[in-house]
């Protein structure tokens, strides 16, 4: 089946679909929580849909552990777990190594960036899929200011606002901003398809013009460029190349995640000067004030009617346009950056068994459905294919560490013990490790590409929470999950989808990048039937 001969339309059936009459009946008073602060609570070890019910220290079934660990002499301690944690033993090391030093996947310990950038480093460290959920309930964990973790980035870097990442869902800011995303996905939901197609498509088209040039293409700029293009197309109905922005947004967008990411990353420089530059001190936003205000000035252009509707919830326009740019620039954009080429990684090193069995799932369901691609074939007629990509987004969740502060007493469950919390403790949790769980995962530190078909997989879905929440559920104004899960999970699928329309298999090389993969495509063959 030839792909160019394919049109795409939206069904109302799409899981990025938002009824929105109830979004603006949602409350916008925070959930308020009456458990007294010196009151010991007992957090389950359990994923399941419903939440399950708190209990009292002395109900519980597992024996009380103190939390092992320790943070080591002022400076020193937080110096040495650092340069343990970036240039010694690597990231999944630092944890592992902590893990089977004391036996036990809840523990104390400094994370970065630490001096001097961070007050404070001192982290309760939840690392297995029991534990690591309590940093989704707020009304147990606070979320203010802890997106980046132990330190925040300077909100010169965000127009003066702190943004819907930084709130916390109790503040009167966050339910209006979440609702401006949701009205933004729901108002679009027609362009998402059809404008992924046609991206997309011309991407795959420049690589088989690279790779017959060169004998492989790079996917990660043309990728980069894809992805703002299809976002501004989609949410937005603008072409940049069209605007002041030109082509310059991958660039621009990927330097300012630099200043705000910084004291995180690792950019391959000799160890003591990049921990010296990146690591010990911010980066000046001056430098980049000029590149962050032409991104904001392309959607003060762009967004009229979702500006509209911020202003009629009574958000400013510029506190408006510098969420949108930070939601679409570092959360979506910065996301696909990461998602996207570890995705055909994952699918490219899989090899030639699992590319026929999703060319042929994916070729049948476009047949079955008129040769038309619609939400209807993809949600019900491409149970590989979902399963590829939740099976990506939980062996390289896109974010890979959360934070919350308790703001009870408590005690945290792993699956072997309880550990005793107080109220304002930070607790970090680092999703590789919880959602890579041997205790709930068979061969869980490999690519399964059907590990989440049919029914038995279908419970597993409540442990991938890349999306700052169980797969399960959904985002709402009242919780911290990903306001476009769905809407992430949909394009993935596509790409995937336009990969197997297009070509019976590939073949890629893999290298390292700051932000997830560095792949290049060195063998596409073409659709055969």
């Amino acid at each position: 089946m030839a792909a160019a001969s394919l049109t795409f339309t939206f069904s109302p059936l799409s899981t990025a679909s938002i009824a929105y009459s109830q979004l603006q009946t949602a409350s916008l008073n925070p959930r308020t929580n009456r458990n007294s602060r010196s009151r010991i609570i007992t957090i389950t070890a359990s994923l399941s849909e419903k939440p399950q019910p708190l209990v009292t220290k002395s109900n519980s079934s597992v024996p009380i552990r103190k939390i092992p660990g320790d943070y080591g002499l002022p400076l020193i301690g937080p110096l040495r777990d650092r340069l343990n944690y970036f240039y010694f033993e690597g990231r999944d090391d630092f944890f592992k190594s902590r893990v089977r030093k004391h036996g036990s996947t809840v523990l104390r310990v400094n994370m970065p960036p630490g001096p001097c950038v961070a007050r404070d480093p001192r982290v309760i460290a939840l690392l297995d899929a029991a534990s690591f959920p309590v940093l989704f309930d707020t009304s147990l964990v606070e979320k203010r200011d802890l997106f980046t973790g132990t330190y925040m980035p300077s909100t010169d870097l965000t127009g003066g606002f702190r943004v819907l990442s930084y709130l916390d869902p109790s503040e009167p800011h966050h339910a209006p901003l979440k609702k401006v995303l949701f009205f933004l996905l729901a108002s679009r939901r027609q362009e998402i398809i059809p404008q992924f197609r046609s991206t997309y498509g011309s991407l795959f088209e420049n690589l088989e013009e690279e790779l017959a040039k060169k004998g492989k293409a790079d996917f990660g700029g043309p990728n980069d460029l894809a992805a703002f293009d299809y976002l501004a197309g989609a949410l937005f109905g603008v072409n940049p190349a069209e605007t002041k922005l030109g082509r310059d947004a991958p660039k621009l967008i990927s330097k300012w995640i630099l200043f705000n990411l910084g004291p995180l990353l690792t950019l391959g420089l000799p160890p003591y000067l990049e921990d010296l530059l990146l690591h010990s001190f911010r980066l000046p936003p001056a430098l980049v004030k000029s590149d962050y205000n032409r991104l904001a000035e392309f959607f003060r252009e762009s967004a009229g009617p979702v500006l509209d509707e911020a202003n009629r919830l009574g958000i400013s326009q510029d506190e408006a346009i510098h969420n949108l740019v930070f939601a679409i620039c570092f959360n979506t954009f910065g996301g696909l950056k990461f998602l996207f080429p570890n995705l055909i990684k994952s699918i490219g090193r899989a090899g030639g068994i699992l590319h026929g069995k999703l060319a042929q799932e994916i070729r049948s369901a476009v047949r079955d459905s008129g040769g038309v691609v619609t939400m209807r074939a993809i949600e019900e007629s491409m149970p590989l294919t979902k399963s590829v990509v939740y099976e990506a987004l939980r062996i390289e969740p896109p974010v890979a560490m959360q934070y919350g502060r308790a703001k009870h007493d408590m005690v945290i469950q792993s699956h072997d013990a309880g550990y005793e919390v107080k109220a304002g403790e930070m607790l970090f949790g680092y999703q590789p490790m919880a959602t890579k769980d041997p205790r709930v995962f068979d061969r869980a530190e490999e690519f399964v590409p059907d590990r989440f078909v049919g029914e038995e997989g279908q419970k597993l879905l409540k442990y991938v929470m890349w999306s700052n929440g169980p797969e399960t559920e959904s985002p709402t104004v009242d919780n911290k999950q990903c306001a476009g899960k769905d809407f992430v999970v949909l394009i993935a699928r596509l790409l995937v989808v336009e990969v197997f329309l297009r070509y019976d298999s590939f073949e890629i090389e893999v290298g390292s990048s700051p932000l997830g993969s560095s792949v290049k495509i060195t063998s596409l063959k073409k659709a055969t039937f």
